[in-house]
């Protein structure tokens, strides 16, 4: 990372490394731009290298689905940052969806997005509030516990 973007040293504060982006896994691309917004594509949770697998309500707790949707925003922001080169040009995050593999009676999807949510208000302050949506799904590609979607607004290159 170039320690002298502001991001970046936010980043290094709250003890986190970007790891390199994720690719594709069929035919679509991990980040596509439209005017001053990048589209990302859902990006699912990953713990220890491989795919974060569990069913909130049946065999993970809400907090561990928090620590999953976690995760999942700083595999976002790797995504963003390889796309953009430099997460100083986020202008603000607009929206962010959340789908969350649960069983039929679990009711804290909200709970588990808030990972997220707080993650990128960490990162980015009053630029990081987002509109946001929080679904709870059957299952999951790969059976992975979460995976969340993302709009940010980029500040016009010079």
């Amino acid at each position: 990372m170039n320690s002298s973007s502001a991001i970046d040293l936010r980043l290094q504060e709250l003890g986190i490394q970007l790891p390199s982006a994720g690719s594709p896994a069929a035919a679509y691309v991990m980040a596509n731009q439209v005017d001053h917004l990048v589209y990302l594509s859902g990006h699912i949770a990953k713990k220890n290298g491989g795919v974060w697998t569990g069913k909130l309500g049946q065999n993970m707790t809400t907090e561990e689905g928090k620590v999953a949707a976690r995760a999942v925003a700083i595999d976002l922001l790797a995504s963003l940052h390889h796309h953009l080169g430099n997460l100083d040009r986020v202008k603000r995050i607009i929206k962010v969806t959340s789908l969350v593999n649960s069983t039929t009676d679990y009711i804290e999807h909200h709970l588990v997005t808030n990972g997220c949510s707080e993650l990128l208000v960490e990162v980015f302050d009053a630029n990081g509030k987002h509109a946001r949506s929080a679904f709870g799904v059957a299952q999951l590609p790969l059976g992975a516990c979460v995976e969340i979607e993302m709009i940010a607004e980029i500040k016009p290159q010079n």
